[in-house]
This record gives C-alpha cells, sequence and structure tokens, in this order.
C-alpha cells in the first residue's frame, strides 16, 4: 500500500515539475502554495507520528504481531487511497519525452533510497521478522520527502540537460548556416507572437518558400528542433517565434538564430512574476533589436509607447504598424459572427478593403503588423489583403467555434491583460443571444496581479454580459470583486472549482444562440 501510494505522489510531482517547464524555481513557488496540499500531507504525518507514540509508549503492552496488525489497519485507510493525486483530470497529461525518462530514472533512484535503508535497517534490529515500525517510519518518510528528492534530481540532471540542449543548439547553427541565402524572421513581444507569427507565414507564403515553427515552439529547444528537422535547402525564409520568461532569453535565442527582420508585437506585464519588473521585459525584448543583421529591419507596434522609446535612438530601419498610427495602419473596423473587416492603408497612402475571420483589434493590430512584414518582401497591399481572407484562427486563439445551438469564442491560451480586454468587448457585440463568459482569469502577473484580475473583473461587469462562469475560488476572487465593483446582478454570476465543473453547469443551462467566450486556461499547476 505504501509503495502504490508512493509511486501516485512521484508520478504526481513529476507532472507538476514537468507543468512549471522543468524550472526548479517554478515547481518550488508550486511546492510553497501547496505544502500542505500535497507535500506534508495530514495523513503521511498522522501515520508516522501514530507509529512513534506506539512504539515509544505502547510496544511493551503488545503482543508481537499486534504493532504490524494495527500498522496495516491504519496504512489500509490512510495510505490505499490515491485520490489526492487522481482527483482533477489532467489537462494537459504527463509526456515521458527523452528528458522526462532521464529525470525520472534518477529521481527513481534517489526516491528508494531512504526506504531501502529502511528496510536494511529493519531486518538489523528485528528479532525473527523485520522491526515494523523501523520500516513504516522510514517508507514513509520517503513518500514525504518525494517532492524535495525531485528538485535534486533535477539539479542532478542540470549538466546533463545543459549539455544535450547545447548539442542541438549546435547542430542548428550549421545547419542555418548550410542556407547562407535564407532570411530569418524572428518575432517577440509579451503577446500576440504566435497569431502574428501564423499570419505572417501566411502572407509571405504567397510569393515565397517558408519555414515556421509551429504551435508556441518559442524556447531554444523548440526552435532548434524545427532548425533541426524541417528547414529544407529550398526554403526561403525562416520564421521563428522567441518567447522569454527571464533576463537573457532572447539573446540566448539570437545566439541560435540572428534576425534579419524584427518583429515586435507589443510591451507588457505578462511574465512579470518571473521577470520581476516591466524595466526587465523591456530590456529583454530590446535583445531582438540587438542582435538584428546589419541591414535589417525593425517592425513594431506603433500604439505601443515603449516600442517607440526603445527604438528612437537606434540606426536601424523601422516599419509601424497601428490602429492609431503608424506606416500601416486600420480604418473602418467592424465585427460579425464570421470575424471582421476594415481598411488597411499602407505607407503610400494606397488602401485595401480587409475581410477576414479574425476577431478582436488585437488580431488586426498582429495583422498590420503582417502586412508591415510582407511589404519589406515587396508583396503588394492587394495580394496581402487576398490572403488575409484565406487565415484560419488560430487554435485557442480568439477561434471562433460554430455548433448547432451555439457559438464558442475560443481565447484559452495565456489570456493577458490587453487580449483579455478585447475578447471580452468583443463578445458583448454580439448579437442576439445571451452571452456568457467562462474564465480563471489571468496569472504571472506579479504583483500587478490581484490589480489587473479585479480590472478585468470591472471590464466583464461593465459589458452587460448575461453570465459569468468564474473557474476557481480563490484564483478568482479579485475578478469576483471588479465585477460587483460595477453594479452587475451577482445572481449571473457563478464559480466553480475547475474547467470541467463549468462546462457541466453550461451544459445544464445553454439556451440555443447563446454565445460562449472561453478566456483562458490555466495549466494544472492552477488547479484548487
Amino acid at each position: 500500500m505504501m509503495a502504490r501510494n508512493t509511486l501516485y505522489r512521484g508520478r504526481f510531482f513529476l507532472h507538476m515539475y514537468q507543468q512549471s517547464g522543468y524550472k526548479g524555481r517554478e515547481y518550488w513557488n508550486w511546492l510553497g502554495k501547496n505544502l500542505a496540499t500535497y507535500a506534508l500531507t495530514v495523513d503521511l504525518l498522522a501515520f508516522n507520528l501514530v507509529v512513534l507514540i506506539i512504539a515509544i509508549f505502547l510496544d511493551h503492552r503488545l503482543t508481537h504481531t499486534a504493532p504490524i496488525l494495527i500498522i496495516f489497519i491504519y496504512a489500509l485507510f490512510w495510505c490505499a487511497p490515491v485520490g489526492l493525486y487522481t482527483k482533477n483530470r489532467p489537462k494537459k497529461p504527463l509526456t515521458f519525452t527523452p528528458r522526462m525518462k532521464r529525470l525520472a530514472i534518477t529521481f527513481g533512484l534517489l526516491g528508494i533510497i531512504i526506504p531501502l535503508y529502511g528496510t536494511s535497517l529493519s531486518f538489523q534490529y528485528g528479532v525473527l521478522f523485520p522491526n515494523i515500525y523501523i520500516l513504516a517510519v522510514t517508507w514513509v518518510l520517503g513518500s514525504l520527502l518525494l517532492p524535495y528528492l525531485l528538485i535534486i534530481a533535477g539539479w542532478l540532471m542540470y549538466p546533463v540537460e545543459s549539455a544535450v540542449q547545447e548539442g542541438f543548439k549546435n547542430q542548428a547553427r550549421e545547419k542555418l548556416s548550410s542556407v547562407p541565402a535564407l532570411k530569418t524572421v524572428a518575432i517577440t513581444g509579451s503577446y500576440g507572437k504566435t497569431s502574428t507569427k501564423f499570419f505572417i507565414k501566411t502572407i509571405l507564403g504567397e510569393r515565397y518558400n517558408v519555414c515556421f515553427t509551429p504551435g508556441s515552439y518559442n524556447t531554444p529547444m523548440g526552435i532548434c528542433k524545427v532548425i533541426n528537422n524541417d528547414l529544407q535547402p529550398s526554403h526561403q525564409i525562416i520564421i521563428l517565434e522567441m518567447g522569454a520568461r527571464y533576463k537573457g532569453n532572447i539573446n540566448e535565442l539570437c545566439q541560435i538564430a540572428k534576425p534579419d527582420v524584427a518583429v515586435l508585437t507589443n510591451i507588457g506585464v505578462a511574465h512579470l512574476e518571473t521577470f520581476g519588473s516591466v524595466d526587465n521585459i523591456k530590456s529583454t525584448k530590446g535583445e531582438l533589436l540587438d542582435h538584428l543583421s546589419d541591414d535589417g529591419v525593425a517592425i513594431i507596434n506603433a500604439d505601443d509607447p515603449a516600442l517607440a522609446d526603445m527604438t528612437k535612438d537606434r540606426n536601424i530601419k523601422i516599419i509601424s504598424a497601428g490602429l492609431e498610427g503608424g506606416d500601416f495602419k486600420a480604418s473602418d473596423i467592424s465585427y460579425n459572427e464570421n470575424g471582421c473587416k476594415f481598411k488597411v492603408t499602407g505607407p503610400n497612402g494606397t488602401s485595401e478593403q480587409v475581410s477576414t475571420k479574425l476577431l478582436g483589434s488585437h488580431n488586426v493590430q498582429n495583422l498590420l503588423l503582417a502586412f508591415a512584414v510582407g511589404h519589406h518582401f515587396n508583396i503588394r497591399l492587394k495580394t496581402m489583403a487576398l490572403a488575409a481572407h484565406r487565415i484560419e484562427p488560430v487554435e485557442h486563439r480568439m477561434e471562433l467555434k460554430k455548433t448547432d445551438n451555439i457559438t464558442i469564442i475560443d481565447d484559452a491560451f495565456n489570456s493577458n491583460p490587453v487580449g483579455a480586454r478585447n475578447a471580452v468587448e468583443t463578445l458583448s457585440k454580439f448579437k442576439p443571444g445571451r452571452r456568457i463568459i467562462i474564465t480563471p482569469g489571468m496569472v504571472e502577473l506579479g504583483a500587478q496581479e490581484k490589480q489587473e484580475n479585479e480590472r478585468f473583473g470591472n471590464i466583464i461587469g461593465k459589458a452587460n454580459l448575461d453570465h459569468v462562469y468564474l473557474v476557481g475560488a480563490g484564483q478568482t476572487k479579485p475578478i469576483l470583486d471588479g465585477i460587483r465593483s460595477t453594479g452587475f446582478d451577482m445572481q449571473k454570476v457563478t464559480t466553480v472549482s475547475n474547467l470541467f465543473e463549468a462546462n457541466k453547469k453550461l451544459l445544464e443551462n445553454y439556451q440555443a444562440g447563446d454565445v460562449v467566450l472561453y478566456e483562458n486556461d490555466l495549466p494544472d499547476v492552477y488547479n484548487e
């Protein structure tokens, strides 16, 4: 029973470590927030306490078999159940990648040291049979220490993983150098990187043979995987999304692939918890410009003052795009259940009407950045407008889905203050039909998280929606406070413990014609 409990605990902590991006510091922070819930659990602590009390105060009064029977029955009721580690259906299951297999083996070896040592001691101090007290206490102690042994395992594997990653990086650099005519378009920013990447890929694909990173491949290993496996000599352009959570991350990526075109979507408070300050975010994103090739160009969001400030003293070519100004501008924006329409005007004054399946003003902004990139590569505005009509929404980013009875706006990927506001504003414009939002709010915003979520609640309250489902009572309390401050009818707000419960309630209460916005979906480490 103890072995089974330990195996389930170990697998659970491996899953949380993977969900934390294999980052020891982030896993440690999660562990601190969930210490009593998952790490130092009452059942295991109480188990050892009971065993010690029996051994010290009652052993001389019991027969030889009595403590064995007592501990067995106690273990049956307290250690056999493993529901704590399986109660929540994972949104993203544990994946045994090569890296996870290496970590799991090291973790497993560390995890059996205390139980094996305890077993040895139990035989040493036992008479005819192993000493049941030593056996029970050491096995439980080994299980209690599992979450901390995982940190040690990660630390031990760090040199190995660093060597593996450096090998992939060198391979990627050699591959890029073998295609000297290749142009590299690199995209970074606090929000909108993935959507902008796919828009650029569609537009440049009208004229060029393009290689690009799929999904949210924006880490060193994600970029290396695409370069090493997908890049061919026939490719003319490679489009790379470059993400960052810590200072220096963009610098590391640019040392793999130096950009010829640097696209900066915006500067915001995403990952503020790991960056520490907006200035750190700004300087890290600016690393992309530091590595720009001599004849390179920067494509920037004209509506973001931080980007204008970042580029004003640099001797580089700049093309700007924005809803309020810039070389590429949008006007006459309108939305309906099929997407949006607007007029785009280029730097030479020419304009075109654009009809697209995309929703939200932030997607219009991202599309303008893509037009600016296409312009740099000498693609006509009319050609780009036609290409925009064929662009499909990126999965889980204001993705419009229709069923026989309801319309779903899926904006479940990594919500941020700008995107969340635009998503709610877009939902509020849908008529007729009830307008419903399901959200757990935003995370990784550091000291501003409570304030931003309360502001988000204020926006929801003022949008006059028909129902609000908040996922996670603790996580969404600031949102609830923000909604309440607007005088919104709180009978229209329902708080649930997880996304599965929200979907169940939605299915029980939906009406034909409803429009439902899924705004963000937190990973399993945030389950309450």
